[in-house]
């Protein structure tokens, strides 16, 4: 079926089994990123924040304020064994620090927060605000020294936007150029959903509009039909990614129910939704699962990319290997759009076009750049070889008939087993990788076309890797 020439094969350093896994996942993300041409949404749960500036988690919190209030004289797990929810547990925890400030704790809040228009919950709410607050290391420099590498890699991502539940400001320090909205602000004003940091259960900065209390969350499944609809469209339009959440998270749950009403068939993998789980127990002939069923509402169920690691490094490296925003500063991007937006909502039709040509000139220096700055520039373009080798492998599965890169994977590795070449190890006249921070990014020829398609359609052919153009 088969003939190879021209393919000199080169002995390649075996690999673990847990490598090869991480060179299939980042080859998914790639695709991935490619196939959506845009930049990730980046949904982030306390382990994130764990991770790198120690906060506590739910349960660890609860056991901070437990101890701190002399009003709650029994210890967390009696009313875990009473109460059994943990949000049922904060409004009890509520009940108990309003009582405590207007008694032994009074020296513990400022004067101001006894007047009668405070509501009785903000005062557990100022406590945790307090204590998080406490953790802040100031910058993203001084945030965990031992993953300070990983947090370098995440900064590089430069997400679309980024939706967190976490009540800290870690995310601000690392993504600095986002702007911050939080809470009921999500419900006000205009949003250009660029370079915007959602935080959806509040922040410290605010610290009654931390979502905390059985009645919190009751208020905010009340308000949840805009963040619904903007979920659903970064869904359809962006990968997602899940980090710093356990699985079985219900937020994570609640957000998935809302993906799950929208998706036309049930019951296949999610493709552009990734949950990022760490595992410290992982070793080279580790091979973890790539998916997980998690389920949502009533009966029902979504599954999802799965990917473990423990460490982030490239996993982080994988999502942020998009060329086009390499130099774009988010800010910028962001106050563009909000003035292209104004142009078109308010001075077009006064028949009036005002335009700062000076901030222009300084944000491009030429067209190609300035179609980058907009986000139109295509992802294949990135390099002067897109020329030869124009096609990402999920362009390639839909020039054989297919609409997932997997179908053109599945014919390369075909030819792999058949030929002993692969033709991804190399530059040749079917492939080209290319190096955008420490991920490759491959590209492929109208020769590996009519290659995959003669695999595909079992005609003979002769593989001829020949020298790759530069």
């Amino acid at each position: 079926m088969a003939e190879a020439a021209a393919a000199t094969a080169v002995e390649e350093p075996k690999q673990s089994r847990y490598e090869r896994y991480v060179e299939e996942i980042t080859e998914d993300i790639t695709n991935t990123l490619q196939e959506y041409g845009c930049q990730p949404i980046l949904f982030v749960g306390s382990g994130l924040t764990k991770r790198y500036m120690g906060a506590p988690s739910w349960e660890e919190l609860l056991g901070y304020l437990a101890v701190k209030c002399s009003s709650i004289d029994k210890k967390l797990v009696f009313y875990k064994q009473l109460l059994k929810d943990p949000i049922r547990i904060g409004e009890e925890f509520a009940r108990l620090y309003q009582e405590w400030a207007w008694g032994a704790g009074h020296n513990e809040f400022p004067k101001e927060m006894f007047e009668e228009d405070i509501g009785a919950q903000s005062y557990i709410k100022y406590m945790i605000a307090a204590h998080l607050r406490a953790l802040n290391p100031g910058n993203a420099k001084g945030l965990s020294a031992d993953h300070q590498q990983e947090i370098e890699a995440l900064a590089k991502i430069r997400p679309h936007a980024i939706i967190t539940t976490n009540y800290d400001e870690m995310l601000e320090m690392i993504f600095p150029d986002h702007q911050r909205i939080i809470g009921q602000q999500i419900l006000k004003g205009q949003h250009f959903s660029i370079g915007e940091l959602y935080k959806i259960h509040g922040c410290v900065s605010d610290h009654d509009s931390i979502v905390f209390t059985e009645k919190d969350y009751e208020d905010f499944l009340k308000r949840k039909k805009f963040l619904s609809a903007k979920l659903l469209t970064f869904f359809s339009e962006h990968p997602l990614v899940f980090v710093g959440y356990n699985a079985g998270d219900p937020n994570i749950r609640a957000i998935l129910s809302d993906i799950d009403e929208a998706l036309p068939e049930k019951g296949g993998i999610i493709p552009n939704v990734y949950i990022l789980q760490w595992d410290p127990s992982l070793k080279d002939d580790s091979w973890p699962a790539r998916d997980k069923v998690i389920p949502t509402d009533g009966d029902r169920s979504v599954r999802v990319k799965l990917i473990s690691a423990s460490d982030f490094n490239w996993v982080f490296d994988a999502f942020a290997a998009n060329p086009i925003l390499n130099n774009v500063n988010t800010r910028v991007l962001r106050s563009l759009i909000a003035r292209s937006y104004e142009l078109v909502r308010h001075d077009i039709p006064k028949m009036k076009v005002e335009a700062d040509f000076k901030m222009l000139t300084s944000a491009v220096q030429d067209s190609e750049s300035f179609a980058k700055l907009f986000g139109i520039a295509n992802i294949n373009d990135y390099s002067k070889a897109g020329a030869q080798h124009p096609y990402s492998l999920t362009e390639v599965s839909k020039a054989l008939g297919r609409n997932t890169w997997h179908f053109a994977g599945n014919l390369i590795d075909a030819v792999t087993e058949t030929t002993g070449v692969n033709i991804r190890k190399s530059d040749n006249r079917y492939h080209r990788g290319e190096r955008v921070n420490k991920t490759t990014f491959h590209k492929y020829s109208d020769e590996a076309i009519e290659l995959l398609r003669k695999v595909r359609d079992g005609e003979d052919y002769k593989l001829d890797l020949g020298v790759a153009e530069k």
